[in-house]
């Protein structure tokens, strides 16, 4: 039976919700796909639900197509495996803990990787029964800080996490290609635009990491690409460091007065106007070293301070500084930092002095020295952090290689020492990516300059190699009679946020317009008027495209007008839509395609015929 609108648990409503903040949020909830129940947090109704099980149906053909199998895991689990991982003191505050009436811990789990590795574990032991896929569709728990756009940044969230378990490298490689080509499958046949990234693992970590973005304006995520087929997240970029320079002819540092330059762009003036260059060229941001304060809360609550030097045209990237002091979370440096630590000079930071080091080990390492020399003397001037100044560890970013020569603060009050030598006049404790990667960047490859788009991730595949198998104990017999331990894969979708994506771009001033593979339904038949045959008539016509094999919905509301029909026929978003109305006399029916707005007259005896024939 045709599923009629006058019965269908369903509320459209005229106006937008005051908290919605993008479009797919705006009409999901409008065309009453959700409601609200609290922050990040909604309740699927009806034609919700229906659109989720046709994007779940897509996955799971794709993912039985590759031997993965299907499973699934409470979202509520005890604590134990997870500190075995580790990872119940590095989630720090992102997960959702609570103790049951005995007081043992549980969490509401936010990823599977080690209830999944146990579970082959207890079943597996022998490399004959390999390789595995497995995976779930299943509720994720976060504790998002600013859940915000709906669906596409929640508390709960459903996705689909597969894994794949081998003994050999090669055989990890092959699984995870599987797996790669079935999201590609899985993408375009919801009809998604999407990138594949070079990504950071986080704390999933693992060796290669890629990403699946689907390129927008609202998307959360920041990635680059070059011309030459170059393409990695925003965190996972990686600097093209410079060679090393000579320190022959470099002249020695000098401190100047530099009153009133607390920031880049005034030191950068005053440089000019009282200390220009030798070589003619002006003084610019990208000759200035800036150093940041960055205070790291750890799991543990434990506050670390950092310092970051970095070019003064860049800035600290705060996600690219999420990753590289993960899982620590990360702030700015607060007053009472400072306070505690008389030694930074705010505004006036460097890592040397005329009296010595203020930050890092403060030792030059010759260049000239072999690889095993300068491990070791980078070891040693690690040892002698604690002789600075602060005794704070200091960062640089890859730019400021051996030779390279900055204006840095002094640490002194309205000082600044000018020709400072990476690599003679300090060394830092070691180098880090957090700064911001901008436009023209050189691709890491060689590939040319890189531009930046934001996206909308879609799906991660990981090869998380033998972290997960190793702790908790995951080994089979090889082919020798040998224990060897299990390597890893890890496949996520979120297949809430793509169906979130799908809406955001399916859509007109009026509503959504479903992909025919995940509308609600297969057509929407609408009686144009009150009148009792046309109604009949519209049923009888949902009957019969029913009997064809269709999933069919119904407006036959008596005492709804054809506009409020119209209205919600646009807005649900079906995108074939046959109007029965005062047509339907003379044989008549009006086929409306939503996606090209363009409403044909069709003989009744030909409107399967003519339905069937849209693409």
């Amino acid at each position: 039976m045709p599923t009629r609108l006058s019965q269908l648990f369903v509320r459209t409503l005229r106006e937008d919700p005051s908290d919605a903040e993008v479009t797919s949020h705006r009409l999901l909830v409008r065309a009453g796909y959700i409601r609200r129940q609290g922050p990040g947090i909604f309740a699927w109704l009806p034609l919700g639900l229906k659109v989720k099980r046709r994007i779940e149906s897509i996955i799971r053909d794709e993912m039985e197509g590759i031997g993965a199998q299907e499973v699934h895991f409470p979202a509520l689990l005890p604590r134990e495996a997870y500190e075995l991982s580790g990872r119940w003191e590095k989630y720090g505050d992102g997960i959702f803990r609570l103790k049951d009436r005995k007081g043992a811990d549980y969490l509401l789990a936010p990823t599977h990787e080690e209830v999944f590795t146990l579970l082959v574990k207890d079943l597996y032991s022998s490399y004959k029964e390999l390789p595995l896929a497995i995976y779930q569709i299943q509720d994720k728990y976060r504790d998002e800080a600013r859940p915000r756009a709906g669906l596409l940044r929640g508390r709960e969230f459903t996705m689909k996490d597969a894994y794949s378990f081998d003994y050999t490298d090669a055989g990890l490689d092959l699984s995870y290609q599987k797996q790669r080509d079935a999201y590609e499958r899985i993408f375009t046949r919801l009809g998604l635009d999407y990138v594949i990234v070079k990504a950071d693992s986080g704390l999933m970590g693992g060796a290669r990491s890629e990403e699946f973005l689907h390129p927008t304006p609202i998307g959360e995520d920041t990635f680059v690409r070059s011309a030459g087929g170059y393409a990695a997240n925003v965190e996972a970029f990686e600097t093209l460091v410079p060679e090393p320079r000579s320190f022959d002819g470099l002249t020695p540092p000098e401190v100047f007065d530099t009153p009133d330059t607390p920031t880049i762009q005034t030191l950068v003036e005053v440089a000019n106007r009282n200390h220009p260059r030798t070589d003619g060229q002006p003084w610019t941001a990208a000759d200035t070293l800036k150093n940041i304060v960055l205070a790291l809360i750890n799991p543990d609550g434990s506050r670390e301070l950092v310092v970051v030097g970095l070019p003064g045209d860049r800035d600290v990237d705060l996600k690219r500084a999420e990753a590289a002091f993960a899982p620590a979370d990360i702030e700015a440096a607060n007053e009472s930092d400072f306070a505690s630590h008389p030694g930074l000079v705010k505004g006036y930071i460097g890592p040397w002095t005329a009296g010595g080091a203020v930050l890092g080990a403060g030792r030059a390492i010759d260049p000239q020295l072999t690889k095993k020399e300068r491990a070791a003397a980078e070891a040693a001037a690690a040892e002698a952090r604690a002789v600075s100044t602060t005794g704070i560890r200091f960062l640089t970013d890859p730019r400021i290689s051996d030779g390279s020569g900055w204006i840095t603060g002094a640490n002194e009050n309205g000082k600044h020492v000018f020709g400072l030598v990476a690599g003679r006049d300090f060394v830092s404790d070691g180098t880090i990516e957090v700064s911001e990667v901008q436009a023209g960047d050189p691709a890491p490859d060689g590939s040319g300059p890189v531009e930046l788009a934001r996206g909308m991730e879609l799906g991660h595949v990981f090869q998380l190699g033998r972290f997960f198998a190793e702790t908790l104990g995951l080994k089979v017999l090889d082919e020798n009679g040998k224990l060897v331990t299990v390597t890893m894969g890890s496949y996520g979708i979120g297949v809430t946020r793509i169906l979130a994506v799908i809406a955001e771009a399916n859509n007109d001033e009026r509503g959504l317009i479903w992909p025919r593979n995940v509308a609600p339904f297969d057509l929407h038949v609408v009686a144009a008027t009150k009148e009792i045959e046309v109604l009949d008539a519209a049923v009888s016509l949902a009957d019969d495209f029913e009997k064809r094999g269709y999933d069919v919905l119904v407006d036959e509301r008596p005492k709804v007008s054809p506009g409020v029909k119209f209205g919600d026929a646009e807005l649900i978003g079906v995108p074939i839509i046959v109007i029965v109305g005062k047509g339907f006399a003379e044989g008549m029916v009006e086929l409306w395609d939503r996606r090209t707005g363009v409403k044909t007259p069709v003989a009744l005896v030909d409107v399967v015929e003519a339905v069937a024939a849209l693409d």
